[in-house]
């Protein structure tokens, strides 16, 4: 049973009609009274609440009817209906123990994929209707076997085929873009487009246009039409790289569309309706972001129903013999060599570094490893000479005396050097956005 809570009796018949025709059991109330009185003598699979039931729209009712609700039912999933102006009181009820929150006036197919989200999410639950995809887990891009990497993937596979939001965060090179099409891949949009957008390397002021396209003559330089990003991935599964480097006025922006699904091209008037799966990525802190306000805390919320951390390459060696003979063999097919052979003592060698750029790191060392020697057998003498074409400060061969944060600096600066403090070169020779560089120059107090 689905329980609507609100005290406007359209919008009772309005989601009750929705829900039955969906083949939900429902039941409204008008009041926080008659809602706890349901409650407490029966566990709904869902509810649907409005945040304000008086005159006021402090939402302090409704704010009070959630936490009441949650020690009745804790396990039950509750989304929060308020209007687009009252997103900060959803965000107060998120904090409180909400799933998810929706503004007025919804969207039908956004509202029932939000509830078929929170059933399936629920523990135990399913929503009716619900198929399951006939086809076996996808994990083909994903190379490793530790538990920290097994336990992510499983969460995956629980989590592909419902339309929840995720969020992915790990350190640069952890292979957050590999998680995230991993995700599609075992979806019900697989068969539907992949879009990757990296935020960082979008100026503020073509946000729009990269995003949601223009018309010919919206502005000076738009000679021809444009289809945004959005509209590419109608359909299907749109990746936002990058997040963390997406200023304030964007963040609006971007809340807007994965709130209602809907955007504006440049030019136009008219709103265009998008279904989209959004999974997002950063290697920032965005809840420390959020407490210093640059951050908003209600996309915060909207983007990290589930939330995946991918751990470093230095919390998972284990992973690393599997890593290295994944990548020589990718080399060798590659370069039409023949097949790779990685010493014993070459693999001690590996399992010894601290490599701070994590596995992007350890391809790019294989591969300069096996380019470099030419040999079809490689020992630890080749990866060292591969770690050896870099200036002496940076090579990768761990010490008892460096901490990880002092191999990363001495990265930074071989880097600063070797391209004259051009930090567009510094940032790309080391796998990381412009914005993440500065950070880091600031971290470690260089210029």
């Amino acid at each position: 049973m689905i329980l609507i809570v609100d005290d406007d009796i359209a919008i009772r018949h309005s989601l009750g009609l929705m829900l039955k025709r969906a083949r939900y059991e429902v039941e409204a109330v008008a009041s926080p009274r008659e809602a706890l009185e349901v409650v407490r003598r029966q566990t709904p699979q869902l509810i649907l609440m409005d945040m304000n039931f008086s005159l006021t729209t402090s939402g302090d009712d409704g704010i009070e009817l959630l936490k009441k609700v949650k020690v009745f039912c804790p396990d039950t999933p509750v989304i929060l209906i308020t209007a687009w102006g009252s997103i900060d009181l959803a965000v107060r009820g998120m904090r409180a123990g909400a799933f998810d929150f929706i503004t007025k006036p919804w969207n039908n197919v956004v509202l029932m994929q939000r509830i078929e989200t929170a059933l399936s999410l629920a523990p135990g639950g399913e929503p009716l209707g619900s198929e399951p995809i006939e086809k076996p887990f996808d994990r083909s891009l994903i190379v490793g076997r530790s538990k920290a990497l097994t336990d992510i993937l499983s969460t995956i596979e629980r989590i592909a085929k419902t339309n929840a939001s995720v969020l992915i965060t790990g350190e640069s090179g952890t292979g957050k873009e590999l998680i995230a099409e991993t995700i599609h891949r075992n979806s019900r949009r697989a068969k539907n487009a992949f879009v990757k957008v990296n935020l960082g390397g979008i100026s503020h002021t073509l946000f729009e246009s990269e995003m949601f396209g223009h018309k010919k003559g919206a502005f000076t330089d738009a000679s021809a039409d444009r289809v945004g990003r959005f509209e590419l991935a109608d359909g299907g599964t749109i990746f936002l790289d990058e997040l963390g480097e997406l200023d304030l006025a964007c963040q609006v922006k971007l809340l807007r569309v994965l709130q209602e699904q809907t955007f504006e091209v440049l030019g136009e008037s008219r709103p265009h309706k998008v279904d989209i799966r959004v999974v997002c990525a950063t290697n920032a802190d965005l809840a420390k972001m959020v407490a210093e306000r640059s951050f908003r805390e209600d996309l915060y919320y909207r983007v990290n129903l589930i939330t995946l951390h991918l751990p470093p390459l230095r919390e998972r060696r284990e992973d690393i013999p599997l890593l290295v003979r994944h990548f020589a063999a990718l080399s060798a097919k590659n370069n039409n060599l023949q097949k790779i052979v990685i010493a014993d003592e070459a693999m001690d060698y590996l399992m010894r570094q601290p490599f701070p750029g994590n596995v992007r790191e350890l391809k790019n060392l294989v591969e300069r490893a096996i380019l470099m020697s030419g040999k079809s057998l490689l020992t630890a003498d080749d990866f060292r000479l591969a770690n050896d074409i870099l200036p002496q400060p940076m090579k990768l061969e761990a010490t008892t005396a460096m901490t990880l944060d002092e191999a990363e600096r001495l990265r930074i600066v071989e880097a600063m050097e070797r391209h004259e403090g051009n930090l567009t070169q510094v940032a790309a020779s080391l796998g990381i956005s412009r914005q993440a560089l500065y950070r880091r120059l600031e971290k470690y107090g260089l210029k």
